[in-house]
């Protein structure tokens, strides 16, 4: 008999002991003794023993899983010693061919614990990862019934994994691009622009044309006040978050101790990478700086398949075991949200935080994180923390970018939440519940603001999204190629949210409130409308005023005018409140940094303009094209030498 046909004939209570339980195993308080004996029957010393065993009861792990977390054996000599403890053989390469692949496959990278080998020219195999604390019981099962071992064969998790995310590289492409779009199309930005939503902009652009023909002594002042009042309108979530945060006290962050006291569960991070060879070491470096316990973290640095230098410098790190490397084949669109959807069917963690290639996220940030999920309801499905920049010194650029980000991640956001509002999240430092990550369909492969996007799917889903205290740093782009092709992809990216949630405007209305539908037009719209009109309303503004400066006798009337007196407050506005509301929640060192470079915002604005209409023009003409910025080591970023 075939070791496939008695693997499967023998009884549920010895399947169990060999493979262990699918689920996710029971945490005790102590470690059993069978596991204890079994690690002293394996050759570990007693000293070694009693240091794991404390972290174990601490951490609410095995023994065994500190053991290996801490890397102070290695895996594959761990296991090896299991497989001659057995007598059974112990295979270091699993051929990724041998594996049948199907949905219920990815169980395994869950929990690894056993899979089928079907080998083309000789009898099917089972790879098995046994645990300590079955051990002599998997020991007995097989002096009892000696036919199991015949096909029975010890691997290493990781190289269980390794096989099985090969074998379902296919499906999982497929799967992670077009699950959104086939199972909630409305969703999805597969589709640029809808037909009701196309017939609309062609109506309303025959309409206008017409009217301008016909009619322009009437339509222009009309189009005039319109845009004029658009933008006004897109200055007002900045107005509220400037007069929240005076009538709010200087928030503190929050003590971790209930965090400390509490068993931990398991948390994700993952990491896209792209093209990113030159800051490997550095984000290595950070994450290994998250105070969270090995054993309970589950690290994944995402890259593209074909990005032989981002792997070879990964490969070249030593990578402590809770990381792990996942390629994924190359497809397309080419995007970050693809990525991320491809691995989150692997993601143990309860939950599971996002970070890119360039941070270096604050040490106590997953514990906050954990905190706040603890203390809040389960609506709140994501947390964002805040981005700081930290090279706002090296150009008028990155300072303006650090004053910008200031704005939107503490005073903005923490506005929105507050008010329990939709939040367009950032692309990095997002903490998600796993669970509903999954249940609302993960990232959009197709938005390239896929952060954006997320944060309007959840809030349209019945979640919401808060805020975090703990900063993650960051460098803002330092050449202008750079900073443009990045503002070009954000726009774009917010047209395409902007288009996919407006496309059934009554479900979105039904779905958001009144309140979160207005909040997210004046967030999202209100930053499109404030770019795209930027030019205009400036040309009209500077008209005005050579017009004064041609007949001053006529500028009491000109200034008197109601659209005259809105021109030059959109533009004076638009400028005071984007550095203020930015200095008001600044350090007092990152106002130093930024010194009297804020005097550059109008030209700021200029180019955030240019690179909002080349957006509109990319999404006609590539609309899922993702402009990579290309990231550099904090010393190369800040202009110093190591």
């Amino acid at each position: 008999m075939r070791v496939g046909e008695y693997f499967d004939s023998a009884p549920p209570s010895a399947r169990k002991i060999i493979v262990g339980d699918t689920a996710p195993a029971t945490r005790t308080d102590d470690p059993t003794l069978d596991e204890i004996a079994a690690l002293t029957g394996l050759g570990i010393g007693k000293p070694l023993i009693r240091k794991f065993a404390g972290l174990a009861k601490k951490n609410g792990t095995s023994i065994e899983a500190e053991l290996l977390a801490d890397g102070s054996i290695r895996e594959d000599a761990y296991f090896a010693a299991m497989a001659r403890f057995l007598r059974l053989p112990f295979i270091a390469e699993i051929d990724a061919c041998d594996i049948v692949d199907g949905h219920t496959l990815d169980v395994q990278l869950l929990r690894p614990n056993q899979i089928r080998l079907q080998h083309a020219k000789k009898a099917p195999q089972v790879a098995i990862v046994p645990e300590a604390a079955r051990l002599a019981d998997l020991a007995a099962l097989l002096d009892r019934l000696p036919a199991l071992r015949q096909g029975l064969v010890i691997t290493t998790p990781s190289q269980l994994r390794a096989a099985v995310w090969e074998a379902g590289a296919s499906r999982r492409t497929r799967s992670a691009v077009t699950d959104l779009f086939e199972k909630r199309t409305y969703s999805s930005a597969r589709i640029v622009l809808s037909g009701a939503q196309g017939f609309a902009a062609g109506g309303a652009s025959v309409i206008l044309a017409m009217a301008l023909l016909l009619a322009p002594q009437a339509t222009l002042p009309a189009l005039h006040l319109t845009l004029s009042l658009l933008y006004l309108s897109s200055l007002t979530m900045r107005i509220a978050a400037l007069s929240h945060l005076k009538r709010q006290p200087r928030r503190r962050s929050r003590t971790n101790a209930a965090a400390s006291d509490a068993k931990l569960p398991v948390y994700t991070v993952m990491v896209a990478l792209y093209r990113e060879a030159a800051v490997v070491t550095q984000l290595v470096r950070s994450l290994e700086r998250l105070d969270w316990p090995p054993s309970l973290l589950d690290i994944k640095l995402v890259c593209e398949g074909d990005d032989i230098d981002t792997i070879a410098a990964l490969q070249a790190v030593a990578l402590k075991p809770h990381f792990e490397i996942v390629t994924v084949p190359p497809s397309q669109p080419r995007t970050k949200p693809k990525a991320l959807t491809y691995t989150l069917c692997a993601a143990r963690g309860e939950f599971l935080a996002i970070y890119d290639a360039e941070d270096r996220p604050h040490p106590q940030q997953l514990r906050e994180a954990f905190q706040r999920f603890r203390e809040s309801p389960a609506e709140i499905a994501c947390l964002q923390a805040p981005l700081v920049i930290t090279n706002a010194s090296h150009s008028f650029l990155s300072a303006l970018f650090a004053v910008e980000y200031s704005a939107l991640f503490r005073g903005l956001l923490p506005m929105l939440s507050d008010y329990r509002l939709p939040l367009p999240l950032g692309g990095t430092s997002n903490h998600f519940r796993t669970s509903v990550l999954l249940e609302v369909g993960g990232w959009d492969p197709f938005n390239v603001t896929e952060d954006a996007d997320l944060g309007v799917r959840l809030y349209r889903h019945g979640y919401r999204a808060a805020t975090l205290r703990r900063q993650t740093l960051e460098d803002a782009p330092i050449s202008l190629r750079e900073w443009f092709g990045q503002r070009t992809r954000w726009y774009k990216g917010w047209v395409q949210t902007w288009l996919v949630a407006t496309r059934h405007p009554r479900a979105h209305i039904t779905e958001m409130g009144w309140f979160g539908a207005l909040a997210f037009q004046l967030m999202i719209g209100g930053m499109l409308v404030s770019a795209l009109l930027h030019p205009l309303i400036l040309l009209l503004v500077l008209t005005s005023l050579h017009a004064i400066q041609q007949d001053p006798a006529s500028a009491l009337t000109l200034l008197s005018h109601p659209l005259i007196f809105i021109d030059f407050l959109n533009i004076l506005g638009s400028y005071l409140l984007f550095v203020v509301l930015g200095f008001r929640v600044m350090t007092d060192h990152e106002k130093r940094l930024v010194g009297w470079r804020w005097a550059a915002v109008p030209l700021y604005w200029m180019l955030t303009s240019a690179a909002a209409w080349k957006a509109i023009n990319e999404l006609r003409t590539k609309p899922f094209f993702w402009n990579k910025t290309p990231h550099r080591p904090v010393d190369a970023a800040i202009g110093t030498k190591k």
